[in-house]
């Protein structure tokens, strides 16, 4: 499943080429966008079928209650702007016109966490999947690559309900071989170990295995875990792996409140009490600046949170 290649790919043009083939599969479905088409690649929908587009201008309560109409009627409606503007701008229409009414709304949203870069701490929604997945109904996934982007996109097109999709701004390396993946709504072990787990997804997903290869020449054996599906967490991957190796780190783009760190602690502390070290922004907002600077600072690099890794492997042993 995993690629030998370094190429690197763009999340958002997956999506948006995706959106074009679905269209000519899928009559009902419809587009519509807050005056970003051209960042959030919305836009060859729009060239390819200009009546099933709706640029909703920058309104996004608008563009959500729209969608949710279109719905109503039928319609498989996707709707697309930056992360930080669809959950946290919208999130009352988001609650009450598509997550209550559990309608068929696939809010796709661009440009999470602080790989937003130098938009800074305004655009760079780092509160989004603790919004998106408070809330009945809403199933949260976000994809590694855009081999996994492609694969999820056409997974929410055909399940019925509301979906919140998360993608990155920057190209990022195509870690999975397109020949063979295929989506399902779980976690996937993609290297397996025995002496700790690292649950990751998104664009720390690349991280997350060079740090294992990292710590394997320190002699310790990490199993990596791709959750690309926040919500409804796979529990029993998680379980299973934790029940293995003892401990857990998890590593995300994303505050440490009310992310995979917090759904992964909600699950262990009733199910399976056992260290947890949650990565990633500590309770804080962004800042402008280069976004792999950023991932340094937040310490969301691969160099960075081999420590936290080697802390959870000596409290372990301190266990024994």
């Amino acid at each position: 499943m995993l690629t030998d290649n370094k190429a690197v790919s763009s999340l958002r043009q997956a999506y948006g080429e995706t959106l074009v083939e679905l269209g000519e599969e899928n009559k009902n479905i419809v587009v519509l966008d807050a005056d970003l088409a051209c960042s959030t690649q919305t836009i060859r929908f729009q060239k390819a079928y200009p009546e099933r587009f709706f640029n909703m201008g920058i309104a996004e309560q608008d563009a959500v209650g729209t969608a949710a109409g279109l719905a109503y009627s039928g319609k498989t409606a996707f709707f697309s702007t930056f992360a930080v503007f669809a959950s946290g701008r919208a999130w009352d229409q988001v609650r009450c016109s598509v997550a209550h009414p559990n309608l068929n709304v696939k809010i796709v949203a661009t440009h999470g966490g602080v790989t937003v870069g130098e938009d800074g701490a305004s655009h760079q929604a780092l509160e989004d999947i603790s919004l998106m997945r408070s809330l009945p109904n809403m199933k949260v996934i976000i994809p590694a690559d855009s081999v996994e982007t492609r694969a999820v996109i056409r997974y929410v097109a055909r399940t019925k309900g509301p979906f919140y999709v998360r993608l990155t701004r920057p190209n990022m390396p195509e870690i999975f071989n397109a020949k063979d993946y295929d989506f399902k709504p779980e976690a996937r072990v993609l290297v397996p170990g025995k002496d700790l787990t690292i649950a990751t997804y998104g664009e720390t997903v690349v991280e997350a295995l060079k740090c294992a290869e990292m710590l394997k020449e320190k002699g310790i054996s990490a199993e990596v875990i791709n959750v690309p599906v926040i919500k409804p967490l796979d529990e029993s991957t998680i379980i299973e792996s934790v029940k293995k190796t003892g401990v857990i780190m998890t590593v995300e783009n994303h505050s440490v409140i009310g992310g995979l760190g917090s759904a992964v602690c909600e699950t262990l502390s009733e199910k399976l009490p056992l260290p947890v070290r949650r990565v990633g922004v500590r309770d804080e907002f962004g800042q402008s600046g280069e976004y792999s600077e950023l991932m340094k600072k937040y310490g969301l690099v691969a160099e960075k949170f081999m420590d936290d890794a080697l802390a959870l492997v000596e409290i372990k042993k301190k266990q024994l």
